[in-house]
């Protein structure tokens, strides 16, 4: 019987687990940590008959045929390195998943922004007409809890991440996506260079490419890649790149493309430009995918958004609360800004990444009044504010603080908005960003609560 290791306990690493018992494999599931939580799951995974080892820093053994990483473990660490090294095939968890579900078509969306409300749209799209196309990678579903189900997909739509690319390599959909492309990851990549070629393995693999031409990278690096690939535009005909029959892009209020208009934007009930672009991604692989237009209108006009990407809260004293905590990076963030109403009052901060922040804090000259910090890097933001001679700032440190802080000060600043768009990633304080954002929006209806 062949052997497997699979790292990491969380949704991605267990059903990878459950997937290769299922298949015949010995599994043995290790993670570095310790919980209560985790002890739970090793009690029902050794019912299932696989081996789990907490506490435990992977080594590889010459014992094991096959070692299966979840998205979150560094591709170079070491032990991984001397896995490969010595002949033990090592893959991440989504091409594991993709090995047993060769048999449907993929959509393989990836990119700094913008992946995950794409990848959204496009399932809804394919499942309003009729289709079993669940989303799945870095939203929804693990790829092999996919796998697992007994009817598996007639399209998968995969979120994948550079980290899920660098660990896999056969991976290969149908359709592939590249939304926008600025620096981020960094820590983990090491260069822009070496970022921008792993998220292009994704799509050299592919049959089809589609690429956001707004995106000023991409234009200037990416169009001479792929001569037949389909590029996008909001800014009309005019602005498109490449073939412009393979073309799609606004004009007079409609998504033009494929010889017809397609869908009228009106439709869209997301904010800001950047929802556009992701509009015309997800309508363009719809179209490649043979949906007809009547589908696609009504996918869109009932489509909500995603939670935690500009996702509306509620209103306290005439003020919208907008719940932007998955804007982890500067460029997510000053795409939240231009997106909601003026004058902002803004809560930022959390765990600081790498990247340019300049458009960030140009956004926040132009649109915010007041900026309320969180998290470790509120004092390193603060510096930053001073740089441009914002002064209208205040380091509250926590969530609850900033909630009842930005309620206060809006009344004072005639604020429309409160907005938590952080601009960080939120593991200083939270498990991921979704609880960050979980966090706001409950302390956010709590204040209508108090008023009642």
């Amino acid at each position: 019987m062949s052997k497997a290791h699979v790292i990491g306990l969380g949704k991605s690493g267990v059903a990878a687990a459950r997937l290769l018992k299922k298949n015949g494999w010995e599994v043995e599931l290790g993670d570095h940590n310790t919980s209560d939580s985790l002890q739970q799951k090793k009690q029902q995974l050794t019912k299932e008959g696989i081996t789990v080892k907490l506490d435990y820093p992977f080594e590889p053994e010459t014992s094991l045929d096959l070692v299966v990483v979840s998205p979150g473990v560094p591709w170079d660490m070491p032990a991984l390195q001397r896995s490969r090294e010595t002949g033990i095939e090592t893959i991440g968890e989504m091409e594991l998943g993709w090995r047993y579900l060769k048999s449907s078509s993929w959509v393989g969306i990836t990119g700094t922004n913008g992946k995950t409300t794409t990848t959204a749209l496009t399932s809804a799209i394919f499942e309003t007409a009729g289709l079993h196309a669940p989303a799945c990678g870095n939203i929804g579903y693990a790829a092999c809890e996919l796998a697992l189900q007994e009817t598996l997909p007639d399209w998968v739509i995969a979120e994948i991440s550079s980290y899920q690319i660098e660990s896999s390599n056969t991976l290969s959909p149908q359709i592939a996506v590249w939304t926008t492309f600025t620096a981020d990851h960094l820590s983990r990549h090491y260069s822009l260079e070496n970022y921008f070629n792993i998220k292009a393995n994704l799509l050299n693999r592919s049959q089809i490419q589609i690429l956001n031409g707004d995106d000023c990278y991409l234009r200037q690096n990416a169009a001479h890649l792929w001569h037949d690939s389909y590029w996008t535009s909001i800014n009309g005909k005019a602005n498109l790149l490449g073939d412009v029959a393979k073309g799609i892009y606004i004009e007079d209020g409609w998504v033009v493309g494929f010889g017809e208009r397609i869908v009228s934007v009106e439709l869209l009930q997301m904010l800001g430009s950047h929802n556009q672009q992701n509009l015309l991604m997800a309508v363009a692989v719809a179209k490649l995918a043979g949906i007809e237009n009547e589908a696609i209108a009504e996918a869109v006009k009932n489509f909500p958004g995603v939670p935690h990407r500009l996702e509306y809260v509620c209103k306290w004293n005439g003020v919208d609360f907008i719940n932007d905590s998955k804007a982890t990076n500067y460029d997510a963030a000053a795409m939240g800004l231009r997106a909601v109403s003026v004058p902002v009052l803004l809560i930022a901060g959390g765990q600081a990444k790498e990247g340019n922040d300049s458009d960030w804090l140009r956004q926040i000259k132009e649109k915010v009044v007041f900026v309320l910090l969180i998290g470790d890097a509120a004092k390193f933001l603060a510096k930053r504010l001073q740089k441009i001679n914002f002064p209208d700032y205040e380091i509250v440190e926590n969530m609850e603080r900033a909630v009842i802080r930005g309620a206060a000060l809006s009344k004072r600043y005639d604020a429309k908005v409160v907005l938590l768009s952080p601009a960080c990633a939120s593991f200083d304080q939270y498990q991921n960003f979704e609880e960050r954002g979980d966090n706001f929006r409950k302390l956010s209806l709590a204040l209508n609560q108090k008023r009642k």
